[in-house]
């Protein structure tokens, strides 16, 4: 086997295409973790608040109500009434809560709680709201769900950018190895095609040579990474929940998730690097 007789050259590549699977699978990882922290963070703003005014009529709140739901944008639309907005308030307040009961009247407006199906349509939601009668303010965190869609949006882009030039340094990495082998067989090669063998009967052992590469790479680095984030869990995984509010995503989630997309990328690394290696041979 050309792996084995060419164990130095071998060597290299593996220890190369690991250590971009590596880089890959943490950048994987952290994508994963702010993905899911980012959707949790996207729950507190993923409702609309609608004030109604003190005469607001039932049949005019029923009309709201009824309209709303009616919205692709909308999951639920529900009425708060105003003692029951106090009481969460009060919850909210926490040991302060208190504090609320000394006041000789509630504040607060009835209202309409609006559960969004797709932040993205919020808009659309408020705007039909500002034309019900009734509607007295309408309180929406605009700018801070604006904020949360663009973090996401950048650090997904960003991420696939490093993922697809490390795939590139990989792939050049793997056939600039393999190509020392096939200059280290030229003649035996060329005597190849002069007695009639095919392309593809010559370029087969190189190209099983970067697949096994690849794979031997995809399982050591999978291992690497379970493990990194085994230890990771075990020392922070209940400081984010306190802090954040969120758990990691699982290991057994990620590891699975990772073989696969390890598997592909190794396999499809080796070979196109095994392609591109031979090409100066067989395409002349």
């Amino acid at each position: 086997m050309q792996v084995v007789r060419n164990r130095a050259m071998s060597l290299a590549s593996i220890f190369s295409i690991m250590a971009m699977l590596l880089i890959l699978g943490v950048s994987f990882v952290t994508v994963v973790n702010i993905g899911v922290a980012m959707e949790k963070a996207k729950e507190g703003y993923d409702t609309i608040l609608i004030h109604l005014e003190d005469d607001t009529a039932e049949w005019q709140v029923e009309n709201i109500i009824d309209t709303l739901k009616g919205m692709m944008e909308v999951q639920e639309a529900t009425f708060l009434p105003k003692d029951e907005a106090l009481e969460q308030w009060k919850i909210e307040w926490g040991d302060y809560g208190y504090l609320l009961d000394t006041l000789s009247k509630n504040p607060l407006p009835d209202g309409v709680v609006v559960r969004l199906s797709d932040l993205e349509g919020a808009d659309n939601v408020v705007n039909r709201a500002t034309n019900f009668n009734g509607v007295l303010e309408i309180k929406y965190y605009r700018d801070t769900v604006e904020k949360l869609m663009k973090i996401t949006s950048f650090i997904q882009m960003a991420a696939f950018v490093i993922m697809a030039f490390l795939i590139i340094i990989c792939v050049v990495v793997v056939s600039n190895t393999i190509k020392l082998t096939v200059f280290a067989r030229a003649e035996e090669i060329n005597i190849m095609k002069y007695i009639g063998a095919t392309n593809w009967f010559i370029r087969g052992p190189f190209l099983v040579e970067g697949i096994i590469i690849g794979l031997i790479s995809a399982g050591v680095s999978v291992g690497a990474i379970s493990l990194i984030y085994i230890k990771i869990i075990e020392l922070v995984q209940s400081d984010v929940s306190n802090m954040f509010k969120f758990r990691l995503v699982p290991v057994e989630f990620m590891s699975n998730n990772l073989i696969w997309i390890f598997i592909a990328l190794g396999v499809s690394i080796g070979a196109c690097g095994s392609i591109i290696s031979m090409r100066r041979f067989l395409d002349t």
